[in-house]
C-alpha cells in the first residue's frame, strides 16, 4: 500500500467513530454490565413497589363565553354576571375561596391510611374506625398517627412521626413540640386535652387490628388541593375545559372534583340571585307593616257597620270616596318611593352594595336609575370575583373600586333629583287631597267616618296587593334562574400515572446497560494515551508494519535470548514486512526512533538488528543517541570509545570503533562518551564518510536515533536512510504524538516512515491484520516457560 492511498482510507475513518475499537472494550466488562442491569433492575422494581400510587381524575365543564357589549336586541336581566371571560373563570375555579367551599362540604378532614408491606396508601370510605374532629378545640394536624386495638372496648394511639403541628382553634398553626406518649382510650368517648379533642367509634367488627390516620384542617386542605387542581382546554375553538387532579385515591378525586364543580355552579347562582333575594327581603320588611294595619282596618270596618247597621254610601259620599282613595293610594305609593331612595342612599353612603335592590324590582320604572343600579352591582360581582385571586392591593381590583366610586357618586346624584321630585309629588298629593277634605265634611257624621275607615282598609289592601305581586315576581324570577355555566362530564374513574413498572423497568434495565458502557465512553474520551492499535490506524497518516508484545522478561535481547517467544516472532514479522517494502535493496539502512523516551526506541533498534543477523546478513548497530546511550549494557561491551570518538576526530580509523555483539553476524557500534556537542558531529563529513563505509561492508545498518520529540539532529538523518521506523508505544505514547508526526509528514514530506506499536499486552493483541503475527502470550515454547 503507498502512502496516498493509506492517506484516503485515513481521511474516511478520520470521519467517523469507529466502533471497533470501542466494541470489544466493552464486551470485555460484560459482567459488570449484567451486574449493573441486575442492581438497577432491583432498583426499579424496589422503586416500583414503594411508591404510591398516583391517579389521574378529570372532568370536562362548560364556561360560557362573555358576550359582547353589542348584543343590543336581547333584552338584559336586572343582573348578568356569568360571562367575565374564560380565562377570569378559570383563575376562579384554582382559587383557594373556591376550594375552601368545597372542602368545606366533605369530610376530608381525617385522612385513614392502610399500611402494606411497601407503601402505606389512603383510604377512603369503608374506613373500619370513624373518627369525629372538634375543630373548635386545639388539634395535631398533618402528622401520621397510629391507632390500634385488641378489642371492642378500647383503643391505642400511638404518635410515631418526630413532627407534628398545632392547630389552634383561631385557624392559625405552630409546632408542637411535646407530643403526647402512647395511651389506651375508649370508643365512643371524647378524648380531651390541650392538644387534641377526638373521638373515635369501632365500624370494623374485627376483633384486633390497627390503621393509620392524619387529621388535616381545611385552610390546608384548601392549600393543597387548590395547588393540585390542573385546567386545560378541551380544544383551542371551544370553552369547554377539563379539569383534572393527580390523587393517590381515585373515589376521593371523583369526590372533590364533582363537589367542586357544583360549589362553582351554586355560587353562580347566588350571585345572580343576590339581588331577587335582597327584593324579597325587602318587600317582606314592608309586608309586615302592611298586613298587620290591614287586619286592623278590616276588624274595625266590620265593627263600624255592624254598631251603625250602614253598609253603602249615597252617591255624593261615593264620589267624595273614589276621589280620596285615588290620591291617598297615589300618596302611599310615592311615600314608599321615597322611603326606598332613602334606603338606598344609606346603602351607598356605608358602601353596602350587597343589599341593594334594583329599583324596578319593586316597580319604580325610572330607566337611567336601574341602569346605573345595574351596573354598579356588575361591578361589585366583578370585584368579588378579582378578590378571588387577588389582593385589594392588585390593579385590576383598584381599577374596579374607581369605578364603584364613580357609580356610586352618579347614582347619589340621581337620587337628590329624585327625591326632590318625589317630595313635589307628595306635596301635590297632599293639597289635591286638602281640597276634597272640604266636601268631605259636609257629609253626615256617620259616612264621614264611615269613609275614613273604609279609605284606610281599601289603601291598606291596594299596598298589600301590590307589594305581593311584586313578591311573587322576584320569587318566580329567582326560581327560574339557572347558572350559565355546567357540568359537562362529571369525574368518575381515573388512570395511572405513577408509577408505571413497564416503563420503570425499561429505564432501569436501559440504565443497567448504558451507565456502564458510558464509564467506557467517558473514559475514552478523557484517555491522554494511546491503548490499542485499532486508535493508531483511524488516526495515524502512516503505515503501521508491525505490533510488539510487552517485555516481561528481564532482558532486552529478547530475539537473541528467547528466539521462541512472541516478541521475537513480532520482529520477525516486522523483518518480513519491511521486505516487502524495499523489495529491491540489497543492502539496506534503517533509522530507528520515537517521540520521547521510554517508548522502546532502542529496545526495538536492538532486536531488529538481531533478526535481521539471524538471517545472516551481516548487519551493524549504530547508537547515535550520543546524550543518554543505552545499547553497550545490554551487549556487555564497554562504551569507552564508539561513535562520538570517530565523529570528534579521536579515532581516524572507523573499523576501530567497531566492536563485535558476541552474536554472529551483528557488530555494534555504541555511543562512546558523552561529547559536549552531539547535534553538531552528526552533520560533519566524517558522518557522512561513515555512514557511506557502512554501507560498502554491511548488508543492514540500524540507526538507534535520539528521539524526534526532545531534539531536532533526527530529522536530518532522514535522508540518509531508506526507511524510518518509528516506534508507539502501548498506555505510554501521547495521543497528542499522533498529530505531531502526522504534522512531520504533512510539513517535512517525510517517506518511507513507518509505524511500529511496542509493548502491547498478550491478551489485548489484535488479530487479523497483516502487521500482526496472530498470537499473544503462551502460544510459544519461550512464553510457555
Amino acid at each position: 500500500m503507498n502512502l496516498e492511498d493509506f492517506d484516503n482510507q485515513v481521511n474516511e475513518q478520520e470521519s467517523s467513530f469507529d466502533l471497533k475499537s470501542i466494541l470489544p472494550k466493552i464486551f470485555r466488562i460484560w459482567p459488570w454490565i449484567l451486574l449493573s442491569v441486575i442492581v438497577f433492575f432491583l432498583a426499579g422494581y424496589f422503586y416500583t413497589k414503594t411508591t404510591v400510587p398516583t391517579y389521574r381524575v378529570s372532568g370536562k365543564f362548560f364556561i360560557k363565553e362573555k358576550e359582547s357589549a353589542l348584543a343590543l336586541f336581547e333584552k338584559p336581566a336586572v343582573m348578568d354576571v356569568g360571562n367575565i371571560g374564560i380565562q377570569n373563570e378559570i383563575i376562579i375555579l384554582k382559587s383557594k375561596p373556591i376550594a375552601a367551599l368545597a372542602i368545606k362540604e366533605l369530610d376530608f378532614d381525617v385522612e385513614y391510611l392502610r399500611k402494606g408491606p411497601f407503601i402505606t396508601q389512603e383510604i377512603y370510605k369503608n374506613t373500619p374506625m370513624l373518627i369525629t374532629v372538634d375543630w373548635t378545640s386545639p388539634q395535631i394536624v398533618n402528622g401520621i398517627i397510629s391507632l390500634s386495638w385488641e378489642n371492642n372496648q378500647q383503643f391505642t394511639l400511638d404518635f410515631e412521626d418526630k413532627n407534628y403541628t398545632q392547630y389552634l382553634s383561631d385557624g392559625s398553626t405552630v409546632g408542637l413540640s411535646n407530643i403526647p406518649i402512647r395511651k389506651s382510650y375508649n370508643f365512643g368517648e371524647w378524648i380531651e386535652n390541650s392538644q387534641l379533642r377526638i373521638k373515635v367509634d369501632k365500624i370494623d367488627p374485627d376483633q384486633t387490628g390497627s390503621m393509620l390516620f392524619r387529621l388535616r384542617d381545611k385552610k390546608s386542605l384548601a392549600n393543597i388541593y387548590s395547588n393540585q387542581l390542573a385546567i386545560e382546554s378541551v380544544d383551542k375553538n371551544s370553552s369547554i375545559v377539563e379539569l383534572s387532579i393527580q390523587t393517590p385515591n381515585i373515589l376521593k378525586g371523583e369526590v372533590y372534583l364533582n363537589t367542586l364543580m357544583n360549589t362553582y355552579l351554586t355560587r353562580e347562582l347566588d350571585e345572580k340571585n343576590e339581588v331577587y333575594t335582597n327584593t324579597i327581603s325587602f318587600i317582606d320588611s314592608q309586608v309586615d307593616g302592611v298586613e298587620e294595619s290591614l287586619s286592623t282596618s278590616e276588624r274595625e270596618l266590620e265593627t263600624f257597620r255592624s254598631a251603625n247597621r250602614i253598609y253603602e254610601l249615597s252617591s255624593e259620599a261615593t264620589t267624595v270616596y273614589e276621589k280620596l282613595s285615588a290620591l291617598e293610594t297615589d300618596l302611599r305609593m310615592e311615600e314608599f318611593k321615597r322611603s326606598y331612595y332613602q334606603s338606598l342612599n344609606d346603602y351607598l353612603q356605608q358602601g353596602n352594595y350587597k343589599d341593594l335592590i334594583v329599583p324596578s324590582g319593586i316597580g319604580i320604572d325610572d330607566p337611567i336609575l336601574n341602569a346605573l343600579i345595574e351596573n354598579l352591582l356588575t361591578l361589585q360581582v366583578e370585584k368579588s370575583r378579582a378578590l378571588a385571586s387577588q389582593t385589594e392591593i392588585s390593579p385590576a381590583v383598584i381599577e374596579v373600586n374607581r369605578k364603584l366610586e364613580d357609580a356610586n357618586k352618579s347614582i347619589r346624584e340621581i337620587l337628590k333629583n329624585v327625591d326632590a321630585n318625589s317630595a313635589r309629588v307628595i306635596q301635590d298629593l297632599n293639597a289635591q287631597i286638602g281640597k276634597i277634605d272640604v266636601s268631605f265634611r259636609s257629609l253626615p257624621q256617620t259616612e264621614q267616618s264611615l269613609i275614613r275607615i273604609q279609605r284606610k282598609f281599601e289603601l291598606n289592601e291596594n299596598l298589600y296587593t301590590y307589594l305581593m305581586e311584586k313578591r311573587a315576581e322576584a320569587a318566580i324570577t329567582k326560581a327560574s334562574n339557572s347558572a350559565h355555566n355546567k357540568i359537562i362530564e362529571p369525574a368518575e374513574g381515573g388512570y395511572v400515572i405513577a408509577p408505571q413498572p413497564i416503563r420503570n423497568y425499561a429505564v432501569s434495565i436501559f440504565l443497567g446497560f448504558f451507565i456502564p458502557i458510558l464509564f467506557v465512553l467517558i473514559r475514552e474520551g478523557l484517555r491522554t494515551k494511546i491503548e490499542d492499535i485499532k486508535y493508531l490506524e483511524n488516526h495515524l497518516k502512516l503505515p503501521i508494519l508491525s505490533t510488539i508484545l510487552f517485555n516481561k522478561t528481564p532482558d532486552n535481547l529478547v530475539v537473541l535470548k528467547h528466539g521462541k517467544s512472541g516478541i521475537a516472532e513480532g520482529f520477525r514479522s516486522l523483518r518480513a514486512n519491511l521486505k516487502f517494502i524495499l523489495p529491491d535493496e540489497d543492502q539496506v539502512t534503517l533509522m530507528v526512533t520515537s517521540t520521547i523516551s521510554g517508548e522502546g526506541k532502542t529496545f526495538c533498534a536492538m532486536n531488529l538488528a538481531s533478526v535481521y543477523s539471524l538471517t545472516g546478513k551481516k548487519t551493524i548497530l549504530v547508537g547515535c543517541d550520543m546524550r543518554k546511550p543505552k545499547i553497550f549494557t545490554d551487549f556487555n561491551l564497554p562504551n569507552d570509545v564508539g561513535l562520538s570518538t570517530y565523529l570528534s576526530g579521536q579515532e581516524k580509523n572507523w573499523e576501530k570503533v567497531i566492536k563485535s555483539s558476541g552474536y554472529p553476524s551483528l557488530d555494534v557500534l555504541v555511543s562512546g562518551p558523552t561529547p559536549p556537542n552531539p547535534a553538531e558531529l552528526l552533520f560533519t563529513e566524517r558522518f557522512d564518510i561513515l555512514i557511506k563505509e557502512l554501507k560498502a561492508n554491511y548488508d543492514v545498518i540500524i540507526l538507534d536515533t535520539p528521539p524526534v520529540g526532545l531534539v531536532s539532529e533526527t530529522l536530518d538523518l532522514l535522508s540518509k536512510v531508506d526507511a524510518t521506523v518509528f516506534i508507539f508505544r502501548q498506555n505510554y505514547s501521547h495521543r497528542n504524538f499522533i498529530e505531531g508526526l502526522n504534522g512531520l509528514k504533512n510539513n517535512k514530506r517525510i517517506k518511507n516512515t513507518y509505524v511500529v506499536f511496542n509493548g502491547v499486552e498478550g491478551n489485548k493483541v489484535n488479530y487479523g491484520y497483516g502487521y500482526t503475527y496472530g498470537y499473544g502470550y503462551g502460544y510459544y515454547d519461550d512464553d510457555k516457560k
